[in-house]
């Protein structure tokens, strides 16, 4: 509308039912607008609103095992890790290693690569295998719809 004194902008805003509000206070003159200040904050509080509605929460289950984990309880945690992947949640595999067991970290790491094998058709490794002092750590997430088609594509084209 122009460059006005601050009291000529307020008569006017209070004329047309409105608020004067500061969009610009560092600009030389400052800038204002001429707005229902009610309304806006509704509308920004339901664009808020729409957009945690929108959004999805990861989830990080943790499932761990042992270096001498028996076939058995590897089939188990195997399925609970399949039921996890399928609801949506990314699994921390973890191996926990007690005394004598840190002189062969090779063993949790050869259960983690079987692990990984069984599970590459339903998940992908995020972050690979590492040692960490006395626990071995792998990160694997759930395959995208559009991912699980297109390796459902491949096999079949195999």
């Amino acid at each position: 509308m122009g460059i006005y004194d601050i009291d000529d902008a307020q008569r006017i805003a209070d004329d047309q039912g409105y608020d004067l509000v500061e969009i610009a206070p560092d600009a030389d003159p400052p800038v204002t607008r001429i707005m229902d200040y009610g309304k806006f904050k509704y509308e920004q509080a339901m664009k808020a609103k729409a957009a945690r509605k929108n959004q999805t929460k990861i989830e990080v289950k943790e499932m761990k095992f042992r270096p001498k984990i028996d076939t058995g309880d590897y089939e188990t945690k195997k399925k609970h890790i399949l039921r996890f992947l399928e609801s949506g949640a990314k699994v921390k595999v973890t191996i926990m290693f007690r005394g004598r067991e840190m002189a062969h970290p090779e063993f949790g790491l050869n259960i983690l690569e079987k692990l990984a094998d069984d599970l590459s058709e339903q998940a992908v490794i995020e972050n690979q295998p590492k040692l960490e002092g006395r626990n071995m750590f792998m990160l694997i997430s759930p395959l995208k719809k559009k991912d699980k088609e297109t390796k459902n594509a491949k096999d079949e084209d195999a």
